[in-house]
């Protein structure tokens, strides 16, 4: 899913320069003084003293996050399979192959090699960890597989119906960061599989989005950053940026470049507000820049100032004055202004 991304700053700054050019027309610059002969402007806007953000959005979409797929690590008879839709937890069979469980177990290091007395590693650290969790003890949870790490193994392969070697062979035990929902099975029970053979695909159990941006805007994006999600019903709600990756996409055609996205999953701050929706299209907005505290006006506001740049009208009273100002962030029709003597709450001219 390659998203639409709106840049609203775009669209903000191209409305300023129409705005302006029209403004500009009916409303010469002057210099700072007084101008007590002349009309007053149709009408005024308070200066204000605000945030501003500059805001993209982005077409998401709502499900479980992207699929992982499950292969067998031994060959053999496929004898059970869990239901689509089914969530797995740690310590319980995420298939059977020969009535043998592989049972899911939580770590970020996949399972890749036996592991018996004498292995040292990282994946040794969350076996153990996860045997602890289990309740099986009588070892020290670090990352060496002793003589009571396997001790502690046989137990749990005697109370899983695993021959009980002391040895964790690889295909007994399945990695995955946390609890699993089965996504779809891609065989069934009393299939021959050989190694390699994929069994199932799986997700995450959290409600995320997933959303796709060009290389260009993917700084929005990193981890930890906020965003607001826009559900069907209307409902904003806000989440942030958990993982993110670079995808690249075969072109569709035979000398088509590949493109090259990325993609960004968001969890919602308050996972009870997309707990009832199914897979939907929803619309993500991320915070480009913001400017916090600063002095802002309309963009209609805004005049040509002598020798280039732009102006505001301060209107007080009966008169008004024409003041030099520096222009920042656009953002919702609004602009922040910086300029001699400007405070919270002055009037300035804009049209009707």
């Amino acid at each position: 899913m390659s998203g639409r991304i709106l840049k609203i700053a775009a669209g903000v700054v191209a409305v300023a320069s129409a705005g302006t050019a029209a403004v500009l027309a009916a409303r010469p610059g002057g210099g700072d003084e007084a101008t007590a002969g002349d009309p007053l402007p149709p009408a005024t806007s308070a200066i204000t003293r605000q945030t501003l953000r500059e805001s993209v959005e982005a077409d998401g979409e709502l499900g479980y996050g992207p699929t992982r797929t499950a292969t067998a690590r031994r060959g053999g008879t496929v004898t059970w399979l869990p239901d689509s839709g089914a969530v797995i937890t740690r310590g319980k069979p995420l298939h059977r192959i020969d009535d043998d469980p592989a049972v899911l177990m939580y770590g970020a290091v996949p399972a890749y090699r036996d592991l018996a007395p004498g292995a040292e590693g990282p994946d040794v650290a969350q076996l153990e960890r996860n045997l602890t969790a289990l309740g099986y003890d009588g070892f020290t949870a670090d990352d060496e597989y002793t003589g009571s790490t396997a001790d502690a193994v046989e137990q749990w392969q005697e109370d899983n119906g695993l021959p009980e070697t002391g040895v964790v062979r690889l295909g007994q035990v399945v990695f995955a960061s946390g609890a699993v929902r089965v996504d779809s099975l891609i065989t069934e029970a009393g299939v021959s599989v050989a190694p390699g053979r994929d069994l199932l695909t799986w997700t995450g159990t959290g409600k995320v989005i997933t959303v796709r941006l060009d290389v260009t805007d993917g700084a929005l994006a990193k981890t930890g950053a906020p965003a607001t999600v826009t559900l069907p019903d209307g409902e904003r709600v806000t989440g942030k940026v958990t993982e993110v990756a670079t995808v690249i996409e075969p072109g569709s055609g035979a000398d088509a470049e590949p493109t090259t996205e990325v993609e960004a999953q968001i969890t919602l701050a308050d996972p009870k507000a997309a707990a009832a929706l199914g897979s939907a299209s929803v619309d993500v907005t991320f915070t480009a820049a913001e400017r916090k505290g600063v002095l802002t006006v309309p963009v209609a506001a805004l005049t040509a100032a002598p020798g280039g740049g732009f102006a505001v009208e301060v209107v007080d009273g009966g008169a008004t004055r024409r003041v030099a100002v520096r222009t920042g962030l656009f953002a919702d029709g609004r602009v922040e202004i910086t300029g001699d003597g400007l405070t919270e709450g002055m009037s300035v001219g804009v049209p009707k």
